[in-house]
């Protein structure tokens, strides 16, 4: 079938959106109308090329409405059927060790799976007239109307919540919550640095709140972000740029935090987030940093001290998603006031303000909610 997407070849600075072909889904594969997806980091970083092959559809955090199911995909209540509302997440096996503990970002097929840009067997879903276009970028490509995703990767919703705000829900969003909840296992009277105060930081700050953590601070270079972090529960707040930070953040409590979470690629931010952990403290990142950096590894030892790595927030999200969904009910995680939405057609807007730092989190209309679907 024609579908519109947003393609990427690398020459160009923003995607394209242009028509293409997409193939019907196959065995275990379901077709997915994308009425809203995020635009995350990794979209922007891989847009020029850096782990995806090109030309691709990029875009993981997708979210509409199940139009169509490939054979194989489970049926029934714990299945998907056929006008299903679902948010998209990352693309995994299902049968591997990191997949059975659900554990899916470690899954042992994670790469091929999420930044292969085809198939297992080397296939893709989209073409350009002859072209092979590459798509299941992250078992998604949702940049686009529609998308041919692997049932495993979705989660079902109920009708009655806005597919609009839910796609960031499965990558941003669950990375910074699960961090904090499930990787970390922050917990009550516990305390935090989060250093980066954007979409994944901010949704780490609200997680600290929500597991009762005594002291959550924030680390960002727009006091703009930070006072955000405060609305959402940051009891101290520090500017990025502030001498002696790490020395600072340890004043606060007299001995160091128990965790902090760097969300940013900043190699000194790195070893700041290293240097503010109290004794068996453990600083969790989720992006690599830039450039040559090496932990301290006698104050690591010495303190006995942890640094580790987070993917996805080591969380599964057809278990974790329902949660968080329920606490912003709640009200307890107003993760939608991160959302600045734009038109589909808008996304170099969309891209520039993601670039900038303008927009936290960018969410793109594909299209509207059908009557009767809500």
């Amino acid at each position: 079938m024609k579908i519109t997407a947003a393609i990427s070849r690398g020459a160009s600075p923003v995607p394209e959106i242009v028509e293409l072909e997409q193939e019907e889904p196959r065995a275990g594969e379901m077709r997915v109308r994308i009425v809203a997806t995020g635009i995350c980091h990794t979209d922007l970083h891989e847009h020029p090329g850096r782990m995806a092959p090109h030309p691709i559809v990029l875009g993981h955090e997708g979210a509409g409405v199940v139009e169509a199911l490939g054979a194989d995909v489970p049926g029934g209540v714990p299945g998907f059927a056929v006008g299903d509302h679902v948010i998209l997440s990352g693309s995994s096996c299902g049968w591997c060790p990191g997949c059975r503990a659900n554990r899916p970002t470690y899954c042992d097929l994670a790469m091929p799976l999420c930044f292969g840009g085809k198939r297992l067997d080397g296939s893709t879903a989209l073409a350009a007239g002859a072209e092979a276009v590459h798509s299941h970028f992250f078992g998604q490509s949702s940049f686009a109307s529609h998308a041919v995703v692997p049932w495993r990767t979705a989660v079902k919703v109920p009708h009655d919540l806005p597919l609009e705000k839910l796609g960031p829900l499965g990558c941003g969003v669950i990375t910074g919550a699960g961090g904090v909840i499930e990787a970390l296992k922050v917990g009550f009277g516990d305390t935090l640095a989060v250093f980066g105060t954007g979409g994944v930081g901010l949704s780490a700050v609200m997680a600290a709140r929500l597991v009762g953590a005594e002291r959550i601070i924030a680390v960002d270079l727009s006091p703009e972000r930070l006072e955000l972090a405060r609305e959402f529960g940051a009891t101290d707040c520090f500017l990025g740029t502030e001498e002696g930070l790490a020395g600072k953040i340890r004043a606060l409590t007299g001995r160091g935090v128990g965790f902090s979470f760097n969300t940013t690629t900043v190699p000194e931010i790195h070893t700041a987030a290293l240097e503010c952990l109290a004794m068996n403290g453990t600083a969790g990142f989720v992006a690599a940093p830039r450039g040559p950096w090496a932990p301290q590894m006698f104050a690591l030892l010495a303190g006995g001290r942890q640094l580790r790595g987070i993917l996805g927030g080591d969380a599964y999200p057809g278990l974790f998603l329902p949660r968080l969904i329920e606490f912003w009910r709640q009200g307890r995680f107003p993760f939608d006031r991160l959302l600045t939405f734009y038109p589909f057609e808008e996304i170099a807007r969309a891209f520039e303000d993601a670039h900038s730092g303008k927009a936290i989190k960018p969410v793109l209309l594909m299209a509207p909610t059908m009557e009767g679907e809500a």
